[in-house]
């Protein structure tokens, strides 16, 4: 096990989380959004909700089939998987979106407090983020290439993300 931050990480199936932070094996999670914490019970043995969450912003799913049976289908047939993995990532990502908010006043009703990372956590979290990144792109090729595409996709982002939203 690594720790970083003075934690130690556990790698624990969805169903095990609530009774490991009931019998106090663990002492905090991040598993996912509001609305998969409420459905999991997180709220009756953890009255503490911290934001932002810092590995999952959004759910991406992937389909994976073998280059010979991918051969074997005509493009049409390719053309359908294309459109129907595009479109169940749209609906799972506006639907993902439009429940949060109702998740969150549930969670809230029901004792818990929210809580907003102070930015000297949030710095601290990239800077040592970070750190891991780079040993990991040393480590290995596929994480830097990826690591690297999407570090470009996000400083090219931060403009529209600057302005192109409202802000309460």
């Amino acid at each position: 096990m690594r720790f970083l931050l003075g934690v130690q990480t556990q790698l624990l199936q969805a169903g095990e989380i609530f009774q490991a932070l009931q019998l106090g094996t663990i002492d905090a999670t991040e598993f996912s959004m509001p609305v998969m914490d409420l459905t999991l019970g997180f709220h009756q043995v953890a009255k503490h909700y911290y934001f932002p969450g810092w590995h999952q912003m959004s759910t991406i799913n992937s389909l994976y089939v073998s280059k010979p049976k991918w051969a074997e289908l005509s493009d049409t047939q390719k053309e359908q998987v294309r459109i129907t993995c595009d479109s169940t990532m749209l609906r799972q990502f506006v639907e993902g979106e439009s429940v949060q908010g109702k998740a969150l006043a549930e969670i809230k009703a029901k004792g818990v407090t929210f809580h907003y990372w102070p930015k000297e956590m949030l710095e601290l979290y990239r800077k040592t983020w970070d750190e891991v990144a780079k040993e990991q792109s040393e480590k290995s090729p596929e994480f830097k290439k990826a690591w690297e595409s999407y570090s470009k996709f996000r400083d090219e982002y931060k403009i529209w993300k600057q302005y192109g939203y409202l802000k309460d």
